[in-house]
This record gives C-alpha cells, sequence and structure tokens, in this order.
C-alpha cells in the first residue's frame, strides 16, 4: 500500500487536511489550479487555518518524488505518476438552487488526461446518489481513452470535515468508504484505514455512499429548521426558546439542535442535491424543501426582529447605524461560502439602514469579492443605534458594547452567546 502514490485534486477546506494526513505515510502530489493557493501553500501558509502552518511545513517536500510528504502544483504533468486520484472540489448550488457539478466535471477531465490502466478515482465531494457513475465516470472514459472496471476503477468516500473544528479532525472522524467494484472497494477502504484512527465503514455501494453523505446534512437542515421555527413561535408567546430546550435536553433521547443562520457549502446546500435527484425520479420532497425554505427565509425574520425592537425603543429605522458583528457561516472560522449573514445585511439595508461589518475572521478581499460588501478586522470605533451579532466569534465576547453604543440601542443576538442582561432579543 505505501508504494501507493496520491492525488489530491483541489487543496481547499478538505483537500488539504487530507492531503496533509495523507503525507505522513505516502507520497502525495497537492493539485490546485489556483496558482497563488499554491504559492501559499509551498511557503508553508495555509490562509484557511486548517492545518496549523507548522503541521504543514513537517510534510512539505520541495520535489515531485515517490519519497513521502505533500508537493503542491499546478502543473498537469505532476499528476502522471500518481495511482490515485481523490477529487475534493466544491459542489455548490446556483441563485435557483440547482446543483452545479462543473468544479466536478472539471476535476474529472484533469484526472482523466493522466489517468492509466490500473488507478482508482476516488470522488469525496457531495454530491446526488449517481453522480460519480453517471455524471463524472463517462468524462473520464472519454477524456483518459480508457474502459471503466476494466482499465480503471472509481470509488467514493465522503468527505466529512467541519471547518474550523479542532477537536474533529479529519484522522479522527470515522469514514465511508465504497468503490465501483468490491475488490476495488476493499482497496479504497485498505488506503483510508491506514490513516483515519477513527475507522472506517466500507458501504455496498458507491450509490449508498453518495446517498449516506447527503442525507447526513439534509437530517441537520431538517431538525435545525423544527428548532428556527421553535424560536418564532415562542418570540411571537414571549417564551426564551433556548430555555425550553434546555429543559427539554434533560431526556436522554432529545436531539440538541438550536436556532440559527443555516449556511456553508454543506448544510445548507446538500439537501438540494438530494431534492433535484428526487425530482427527476417524479417525486416532490416535501419535508426536505420545506425545511429548506424556512431556514433560507431567518434572515429577513431577524431583521424584522430587530426593527420590531428598534421602533419599541423609539430608535429611528431609516438611516439608522447598524453594527454586524460576523460575516462568516460559523464560528471562528474564516470561511465565508454561502454565508446567510448577508441575508441579515441585505434585509436590513431594505430598511434603509447603514450597515457596518466587522469580522476579525474573515478576510475582506473575499468578503468584497463573493459579495460586494465591505468589511473591517479591526474594532469599529464609531457609535451604533443597533448591533447585531450573527456569528458566534469568541471575540465578541469580549467587546465593550457600551463604548460604541448610542443611548437608545438595540442588541440581537442570533447565537445566544452574549449574557441576558447585554441584550435585547435573539433567536
Amino acid at each position: 500500500m505505501n508504494q501507493s502514490k496520491i492525488a489530491i485534486i483541489g487543496l481547499g477546506y478538505v483537500g488539504l487536511p487530507l492531503a496533509r494526513l495523507f503525507a505522513t505515510k505516502y507520497s502525495v502530489v497537492g493539485f490546485d489550479i489556483n496558482t497563488e493557493r499554491i504559492k501559499e501553500l509551498k511557503s508553508g501558509k495555509d490562509s484557511t487555518l486548517e492545518v496549523e502552518n507548522q503541521v504543514l511545513t513537517s510534510v512539505l517536500v520541495e520535489k515531485n518524488s515517490d519519497a513521502m510528504g505533500l508537493y503542491c502544483s499546478s502543473k498537469l504533468s505532476d499528476l502522471e505518476g500518481c495511482n490515485y486520484f481523490i477529487i475534493t472540489v466544491p459542489t455548490p448550488v446556483d441563485k435557483n438552487n440547482r446543483p452545479i457539478l462543473t468544479p466536478l466535471i472539471k476535476a474529472s477531465e484533469t484526472v482523466g488526461s493522466v489517468l492509466k490502466k490500473g488507478d482508482i478515482v476516488i470522488y469525496e465531494s457531495t454530491v446526488y446518489p449517481g453522480a460519480t457513475e453517471e455524471d463524472c465516470i463517462p468524462v473520464l472514459e472519454k477524456v483518459s481513452g480508457l474502459t471503466f472496471n476494466k482499465d480503471f476503477f472509481a470509488g467514493y468516500s465522503p468527505e466529512r470535515i467541519n471547518p474550523g473544528d479542532k477537536l474533529h479532525t479529519v484522522e479522527k472522524i470515522l469514514k465511508v468508504t465504497s468503490g465501483s467494484t468490491p475488490e476495488t472497494g476493499k482497496k479504497v477502504d485498505d488506503l483510508y484505514k491506514s490513516v483515519i484512527i477513527a475507522g472506517t465503514h466500507l458501504a455496498p455501494t458507491i450509490k449508498v455512499a453518495e446517498a449516506a453523505k447527503v442525507i447526513e446534512n439534509s437530517q441537520r437542515d431538517i431538525n435545525i429548521a423544527f428548532v428556527n421555527e421553535l424560536a418564532k413561535i415562542f418570540n411571537l408567546m414571549d417564551i426564551n426558546t433556548h430555555d425550553v430546550l434546555e429543559a427539554a435536553g434533560t431526556k436522554w433521547n432529545f436531539l440538541p439542535f438550536k436556532p440559527g443562520l443555516v449556511g456553508g457549502h454543506c448544510i445548507g446546500v446538500d439537501p438540494y442535491y438530494l431534492a433535484q435527484k428526487a425530482q427527476e425520479y417524479g417525486y416532490h420532497p416535501e419535508i426536505i424543501l420545506a425545511g429548506r425554505r424556512l431556514n433560507d427565509s431567518m434572515g429577513d425574520y431577524v431583521a424584522s426582529e430587530v426593527v420590531k425592537l428598534m421602533i419599541a425603543k423609539d430608535v429611528r429605522v431609516k438611516d439608522a447605524n447598524v453594527l454586524v458583528l460576523g460575516i462568516t457561516f460559523k464560528e471562528n472560522c474564516p470561511d465565508v461560502r454561502n454565508t446567510k449573514a448577508v441575508d441579515v445585511i441585505a434585509a436590513l439595508k431594505e430598511f434603509g439602514m447603514n450597515i457596518t461589518i466587522y469580522d476579525p475572521w474573515a478576510n475582506k478581499e473575499e468578503v468584497m469579492h463573493e459579495y460586494n460588501l465591505e468589511s473591517t478586522q479591526e474594532i469599529p470605533t464609531s457609535t451604533f443605534d443597533a448591533i447585531v451579532l450573527t456569528v458566534a466569534h469568541t471575540a465578541f465576547l469580549e467587546m465593550n458594547f457600551d463604548s460604541i453604543l448610542n443611548k437608545n440601542n438595540i442588541v440581537y443576538d442570533v447565537k445566544n452567546i452574549l449574557p441576558s442582561s447585554k441584550k435585547d432579543g435573539g433567536l
């Protein structure tokens, strides 16, 4: 097994930690079309903060060889000596929530151009059941000229990385594996088992593994939608939702989900992949899409609640200066992909408010590029009519709100991390 040479296609939040892990036992080529990303990684730095700089540096090698370690490259020719190709590119949705497989297809074309007999291509990107064999394999066959399950083989092992989580790192999360043949499945499982200390689960088929991944996040999405709906109901009844959840959580089998904004590249996206495939089979999923609609509505709901509190305190709404704390999709993480904080901001702007965004984790150039919004990593010194905390960054707990709030003010805590005495409302 150690004679294997592994290529990781895509060095983002998923690909880089995986490449780093495999590089502790194998020769690994980390490939990404973003030349700036490659330059950054070769210097021993990871802007996603998923791999600590000293840990990254410890596995980096300067030369592409069969020796153990990680060689980062954007050159196609560096992939030619590999016999395992693991594809870890994003699978987003478009503005109409339809799956975008373009990155997956492009990555398949890249691998297909260097594929040779006996190679195994493993997909980690979240997709709907059937995507690997129906959408990706034909591309590999066409570009390589090889025959699937005769000349080359495939596997699927869905990523389970939780961005920003330093406890549940890739090697500590049990890995689902699968292969296009029983023999391939065993090889794929053995490959991951050699580095994943939490163990593996070999699924009987690729489609089973694909389906298992897509329902993991769909299940979380539906559960969060349920508690978001509870928050709406209990707010009308003047009952603290978190007090209710804490009381209910004393039962051993109660599921501890919390209300909030549901964004990111997994939970806010994956249910649409399953829904799309279901509709192709003539079934219109009701619960899945209902959960999505409710969670997608939370940005408008938060904004309307803020306005109600402002009116109740005689705080002007139009031209109000509002500080939004957090633009990333989750706490203590620089990832801004599919963040629903932007929904809150857009809704507040519709009420005529002036918005200042402060996020010590978010790259302001990336925020501008992705959302055309200005943000800052510096604590604002101006005063504001309202503060809306949208992300539970630890840094926000240390802020002195009194120094930046006007006399009549509103503090709305979406994430419920502030003491009751320091806020006027929240989910």
